[in-house]
């Protein structure tokens, strides 16, 4: 598939087999069947273990994938908005364009509005009060009776 002509040069650190390599380009091939990818690279045991050991580079491969899908993805966004006729099933392509463009980074920003008006009654601090000494020789008691 020429989706993706960096499948045989991966960029991880680690070497991998000419089995291992196979199964990415026919993990490709086969549009994401790992049973069968696994079988057409030759493996004979379960396919999860293969699925297990190549994680990294198969979620590097599905970025890879879902990169390229993006500009498709952000001009069916468009050719929707700007359809003068009804669109087939609009709104599902339309949130399978999102989440795609989602899950690549393209996402709408939001906003939040954090300005405060000060003259809308907000909070005033006032400094401590100074303590009130009263001198006992000043103050004068008078008893008062019930």
């Amino acid at each position: 598939m020429a989706i993706l002509p960096s499948v045989n040069k991966t960029s991880t650190k680690r070497e991998l087999t000419e089995k291992q390599q196979s199964f990415l380009t026919h993990l490709v091939d086969t549009q994401g069947d790992a049973k069968k990818a696994a079988e057409l690279a030759g493996y004979s045991s379960h396919y999860h273990h293969v699925v297990k050991t190549l994680k990294s580079e198969i979620l590097e491969l599905t970025q890879e994938i879902l990169a390229n899908s993006a500009p498709k993805a952000a001009f069916k966004v468009v050719e929707i908005m700007e359809s003068k006729k009804p669109v087939v099933q609009a709104a599902n392509k339309l949130t399978a364009a999102q989440t795609l463009l989602d899950r690549v980074g393209v996402s709408k920003v939001d906003k939040i509005d954090v300005n405060h008006n000060v003259n809308s009654g907000g909070i005033f601090l006032m400094p401590d009060k100074a303590p009130v000494v009263i001198e006992a020789e000043d103050v004068t008691y008078q008893e008062v009776e019930n």
